[in-house]
C-alpha cells in the first residue's frame, strides 16, 4: 500500500533496537527483543512482531519491564538452565543462554531451559525455531495473564497458554508448529476491536458466560479453549510447564501485561533433544515423511513457509503500516 514504509531487514532491527533503548532497555536486551520482534514480523506473525513491540514500548514506560535488568543464570544440574528475567524481557535471557543450551542438548541428548519474572515471551515459535535451526528437536511451552475460561469455567484463569515444537529437515527447513489453547490468541480479539469488526461467536464469552461476536465484550469475559475441555486441558499442562515447573507466576496471579507497573511475571519452558541420538538419520526420515503427507495427502506441513517468508523478506524488505512506524518511531524521540 502506498501509506506504508518499507525497511530493509537491518533497517527494521536498528528501529526496534533504538526506540527499546530510547525508553530505558539495556543494549543487549533490545538487539534479543529486536530480533525475535523482526523474526517474528518476516515469519508472518505480525500480531507478535511490530504491532506486540508497541507492547513492550509502553510497558518499559510504564514500569512493567525492569529495562535495566540482568537475567540470573544457574545450572542446578548439567542438563538444565534456569533464568530469572528479573523482571526483564525472555528473550534476553534465552539469548545469553542458547549456546550453551545447544551444546548441553547435543552432549546429554536432552536439555532444559527455564525461565520466570518476565514479561511476555512474544512469539513463542521464536524460540523452538531457533534450537531447531541446530538440528534439535524443542518444545515451549509458556503462559500470560489469565485471559482464558477453564474446562466447566465462565470465568478466565489461564493464559491463552501457547504451546511451540520444532524439528529440523534437511537443508535449511525446519517443521514449526506453533498454536496457543485458547480457539485465538488474544492478540486476534484485540486487532479486531481496534479494527471495529465483529469476531467468531466461537472464539469468546461475555462477562455473563456467553458466545459472543463483540471484541470488547470478548476482553471483559473471557477466551474459549479449542476443542472445548480438551483444549483447557492443554492450557493446564501448559500451565504446569511454564509456571509449575519455572517457578513463574500462574496466570491467576499474573498482571495485565497492558496495565499498571507491575511485571506479569510469567515463566517460559524450553526442553531440547539431540534426534541424532534417539534415531539415525532423523532430518532425513522427517523431510521425506513431510514431503509424503504433503503431496500424497494434500497434507500442510507447518513451518515450511517460515523460511521462504524470512528470505523474501531479505529482499523485498519489511512493509509496515506508516501509523504503526510513526507510533514506533515516536518512542524513538523521547
Amino acid at each position: 500500500m502506498a501509506d506504508d514504509v518499507t525497511l530493509s531487514v537491518s533497517e527494521a532491527i536498528a528501529l526496534a533496537k533504538t526506540a527499546l533503548m530510547r525508553v530505558g532497555m539495556a543494549e543487549p536486551a533490545a538487539t534479543a527483543l529486536a530480533q525475535a520482534t523482526v523474526e517474528a514480523e518476516t515469519a508472518g506473525k505480525r500480531a507478535v512482531g511490530f504491532a506486540h513491540l508497541t507492547d513492550y514500548l509502553r510497558s518499559l514506560v510504564d514500569g512493567r519491564i525492569a529495562g535495566k535488568a540482568e537475567p540470573l543464570l544457574t545450572s542446578p544440574v548439567p542438563s538444565i538452565l534456569k533464568c530469572d528475567a528479573m523482571g526483564g524481557v525472555a528473550q534476553h535471557g534465552f539469548s545469553i543462554a542458547r549456546e550453551e543450551l545447544v551444546s548441553k542438548a547435543k552432549t546429554f541428548g536432552i536439555a532444559v531451559f527455564t525461565a520466570c519474572n518476565s514479561y511476555t515471551t512474544g512469539e513463542l515459535g521464536w524460540y523452538a525455531a531457533s534450537l531447531a535451526s541446530d538440528g534439535l528437536v524443542a518444545i515451549a511451552a509458556t503462559n500470560s495473564h489469565a485471559v482464558l475460561a477453564g474446562a466447566g469455567s465462565r470465568s478466565p484463569v489461564y493464559g491463552t497458554n501457547p504451546l511451540a515444537f520444532a524439528a529440523p529437515l534437511e537443508g535449511n527447513d525446519i517443521l514449526l508448529i506453533d498454536q496457543s489453547s485458547s480457539a485465538t490468541a488474544l492478540v486476534n480479539v484485540r486487532d479486531a476491536a481496534a479494527r471495529g469488526a465483529g469476531i467468531p461467536d466461537s472464539w469468546a464469552i461475555d462477562q455473563d458466560g456467553q458466545p459472543t461476536t463483540d471484541p470488547f465484550a470478548a476482553m471483559q469475559g473471557a477466551l474459549i479453549a479449542f476443542g472445548g475441555s480438551r483444549g483447557a486441558n492443554i492450557a493446564l499442562m501448559v500451565e504446569v510447564l511454564a509456571a509449575g515447573l519455572t517457578g513463574g507466576n500462574w496466570s491467576l496471579d499474573a498482571a495485565d501485561f497492558q496495565a499498571g507497573e507491575t511485571s506479569p511475571g510469567v515463566g517460559l519452558f524450553v526442553l531440547a533433544l539431540s534426534p541424532q541420538l534417539f534415531a539415525d538419520h532423523f532430518s532425513t526420515r522427517l523431510s521425506e515423511q513431510a514431503g509424503r503427507l504433503s503431496a500424497d495427502y494434500n497434507v500442510h506441513v507447518p513451518g515450511l513457509d517460515r523460511m521462504k517468508r524470512q528470505r523474501a523478506a531479505e529482499s523485498a524488505g519489511i512493509r509496515l503500516p506508516r501509523q504503526l512506524f510513526d507510533s514506533i518511531s515516536s518512542f524513538r524521540r523521547n
